[in-house]
């Protein structure tokens, strides 16, 4: 049986490393404790003025072709995922296929913010088990959110970061490995709670009132507190009904990585280890469609993930969008 495994895993972030007590100089009051104790994020990382989100992925995805040993010719599809995009159009994904010379590649992009990654995993597996002349799809989840931060705004300055994380997915005929199932879902009522407003139709540059906060992200609404925990326990244990498995069956759940208390929830939720959602929120802070890959990759390269283990990945991000996707690594 035709199916998209995981062949390989690369990622990348940037060199600037910007600890919790540059907030407490920024934003005149100590804000690292709470941090560290609330969301356990110790520093993060920032692209520098010059790097843009293309930047981000062109070395993660050389580290994924490395690794698999992919030639950039090999790759047919390359779907990026991200809601920082390189430019308003064309899409970023043109941009990288270029700068990497994936000569035979066709590329396209996916928005669903911070539930990206997952929705373009879903995407990349289901070209390879729809259409037999694609072997080799690349999928990368990037994040250059440090661009659209409000350096006076406490609720996401310190939250928010930058990274890029690769699988390249390849086409094999086995039974059992490879993708299992997947679900998407959106509560649309949610879209106005978190983003960034300003550039696009509804509200473009050169309108004549707007404000400049509107071209940076912003928090409107706080989200139900409960939300990620409901949705991502129900998506899970649907998600493994399906596939003739429980939740205690699954070896590794990575999870978006923006609030650690939701993962751990989840987890109690769902009656399984918390040590079984790896987490990497500490160093990286919150990378977006960035954190699901990076941490992925993070437990792949320090022999955490073996082959023939059961991996479900779940992302949640404004809009608001779900993606689930079970895997046997």
């Amino acid at each position: 049986m035709r199916n998209a495994v995981i062949h390989s895993t690369g990622a990348y972030v940037p060199e600037r490393v910007v600890p919790n007590n540059y907030f407490d100089e920024l934003l005149g009051e100590p804000v690292s404790d709470w941090l560290v104790e609330n969301v356990q994020i110790y520093e993060r990382r920032w692209a520098a003025e010059n790097q843009s989100t293309a930047d981000l992925c062109i070395p993660a995805a050389k580290q994924a072709m490395e690794r698999g040993g992919v030639k950039p010719e090999e790759i047919d599809l390359l779907i990026i995922s991200t809601d920082t995009p390189e430019f308003i159009s064309p899409s970023t994904a043109s941009k990288v296929q270029y700068e990497l010379g994936l000569v035979n590649a066709g590329t396209f992009d996916i928005n669903t913010a911070c539930a990206g990654f997952v929705t373009a995993l879903d995407v990349g597996a289901k070209y390879i088990k729809a259409d037999e002349q694609y072997r080799y799809v690349m999928v990368i989840g990037a994040y250059a959110m440090s661009k659209y931060l409000n350096m006076t705004d406490k609720k996401t300055v310190t939250l928010f970061a930058d990274g890029a994380g690769v699988v390249i997915l390849k086409a094999e005929e086995v039974a059992d490995r490879g993708f299992l199932a997947s679900e998407l879902l959106t509560q649309g009522q949610y879209y106005g709670y978190m983003g960034i407003y300003g550039g696009g139709t509804f509200m473009p540059v050169t309108h004549q009132v707007i404000d400049k906060e509107d071209h940076l992200l912003r928090f409107v609404q706080k989200f139900p507190k409960e939300l990620n925990p409901e949705m991502w326990s129900k998506m899970i244990t649907d998600l493994t009904g399906r596939i003739g498995a429980t939740p205690a069956d699954v070896d590794h759940y990575l999870m978006t990585q923006i609030n650690i208390n939701s993962i751990w929830e989840t987890m109690d939720r769902l009656g399984v280890p918390r040590e079984k959602a790896p987490t990497i929120m500490h160093h990286y802070g919150y990378t977006g469609s960035a954190c699901i890959p990076l941490a992925f990759d993070d437990a792949v390269s320090k022999g955490k993930v073996k082959r023939g283990d059961l991996l479900v990945f779940v992302g949640s991000g404004g809009g608001l969008a779900f993606a689930s996707a079970a895997f046997r690594y």
